[in-house]
């Protein structure tokens, strides 16, 4: 496989006609009917995806109200929610100080952005409304991009079913709170699709939104760099050098900016030491494992979560067997290494590896080769599962998602 963009002729059957590079000689439309056109190709995805999310607050609704839980604070307003809200509303911490768990500097900043910026357009909202409506956009937009992803790949079939997966995995209620999943999952899946495309500019530009949004945004502007870099080999062109320089400026931003906050250079990763969090090679990772199937009973969460975090690798192993593009390689890759190899709190781990959706392109690529009642009744399957362990993360496990 080449490093570098895809070329659009390099599997003509794969591409339909409507979506090909136009030649010099014909000029192209408008971008709004660029746009529509793109649209109306991806609604299959985007509707599938929308019945998907959807089977899940059909469970999880009545779940919650069964149980004398508020799902508009499950919603909007739990957990992480609530520091993002209060971060939107009252800014970052100007100390470091010495409580654990405690220092908002660890969450980056472009998502309480957004969320004061729908606050400041929608005065009058309740708490949290604009955080969710964030997200929902997002999820879409991020449904659309894995979806694009899949068909420039696979093909249309596949790109429907890699934006259901992406849509049925055992945490994708996330989607649809006030997290930042959906937001950096919409970033990545841009940029990953701009890089193949060959949109350096546009890799670079949304890598660095991406840095902004989440620390592991740190891989996608690795992958992007390098792969821009290795473009370079076949000839000079300042549009591949651009992207990469642009690439990691988000995170370097934000990283600098705690520094220069907390008036010192490592002031980012000590606020990272206050919440646990250091990268020891994965002893941690596989000591907690280890813990919890040989000399405890592990809770279901737990349990769940494992099996992501081992199913990934199965996925990556299979990826890479697959000779998946490098930029897809390279993030999944890089994320996978900094969610096992981190010493930090066990259970979020199947979330934070919520972005990282090309693991799913080897199971999308083959449900799109099965026939359909098989394909049908593993997605029916993965989305049911997905809608009772998203209702078990928020009402059966008492802690965060």
């Amino acid at each position: 496989m080449p490093y570098g963009p895809i070329p659009s002729t390099a599997a003509p059957s794969k591409v339909p006609a409507s979506r090909r590079p136009l030649t010099t000689a014909q000029p192209p439309p408008g971008l709004r009917r660029r746009a529509a056109r793109a649209l109306r190709h991806a609604s299959p995805a985007l509707l599938a995806y929308a019945a998907v999310r959807t089977l899940g607050l059909l469970v999880f609704v009545p779940w919650a109200h069964d149980e004398r839980r508020s799902v508009r604070h499950l919603l909007m307003a739990s957990w992480d929610c609530d520091w993002y809200l209060k971060i939107a509303s009252n800014g970052y911490a100007h100390t470091l100080g010495t409580a654990y768990d405690a220092n908002n500097l660890a969450f980056f900043p472009l998502y309480p952005l957004l969320v004061r910026a729908g606050d400041a357009l929608l005065p009058g909202l309740p708490r949290g409304a604009a955080g969710l409506g964030v997200s929902l956009l997002c999820s879409f937009l991020a449904a659309w991009g894995v979806f694009a992803v899949g068909d420039r790949l696979y093909g249309r079939r596949a790109g429907i079913f890699l934006a259901m997966l992406w849509g049925s995995l055992p945490v994708a209620l996330v989607q649809w709170m006030g997290y930042t999943e959906s937001l950096f999952t919409a970033l990545t899946a841009w940029s990953l699709y701009a890089v193949l495309s060959g949109r350096w500019l546009w890799a670079g530009s949304l890598a660095a939104l991406a840095g902004l949004t989440r620390p592991t945004g740190v891989a996608l502007a690795a992958a992007v760099s390098v792969t821009a870099l290795l473009a370079l080999r076949r000839g000079f062109s300042a549009r591949p050098l651009l992207g990469a320089l642009l690439a990691p400026l988000g995170w370097l931003t934000y990283v600098t900016w705690v520094g220069l906050r907390l008036g010192r250079w490592d002031g980012y990763f000590a606020v990272q030491k206050l919440w646990h969090n250091k990268w020891d090679g994965g002893v941690e990772t596989v000591r907690r494992m280890q813990a919890l199937f040989v000399t405890e009973r592990p809770a279901l969460f737990y349990a769940m979560v494992t099996a992501v975090l081992l199913g990934s690798v199965v996925l990556y192993v299979l990826s890479a067997a697959d000779r998946q593009p490098l930029p897809l390689l390279l993030f999944t890759g890089l994320l996978l290494l900094i969610v096992l190899g981190s010493s930090g709190v066990y259970f979020p781990r199947a979330r934070f590896l919520l972005p990282g959706f090309p693991l799913l392109l080897p199971l999308a690529a083959a449900l799109a080769r099965a026939r359909t009642t098989v394909a049908a009744t593993v997605l029916t399957a993965a989305a049911f599962g997905s809608a009772v362990f998203g209702g078990h993360m928020l009402l059966g496990w008492h802690g965060p998602p």
